[in-house]
């Protein structure tokens, strides 16, 4: 989603800075158990397995703060 979180629409990839962080949890949680799927080459699901709730709420914080 680039350094700045305003997306890559190259890529396809969209922008991610100031999303609410409850919305911004769901969807790290909905591709870390495959609810969601709309991810090219499984690339958002590989991350977000990796990632605890609390990594998660963090993300949520610190992307949601980025103007």
């Amino acid at each position: 989603h680039g350094a700045d979180a305003k997306g890559n629409p190259a890529l396809k990839f969209p922008s991610l800075a100031g999303q609410h962080p409850d919305y911004i949890a769901k969807m790290l949680k909905d591709f870390r158990g495959a609810v969601r799927s709309n991810d090219k080459g499984a690339l958002m699901r590989n991350i977000a397995k990796e990632l605890s709730d609390a990594d998660i709420q963090a993300l949520a914080a610190y992307i949601s703060a980025i103007p």
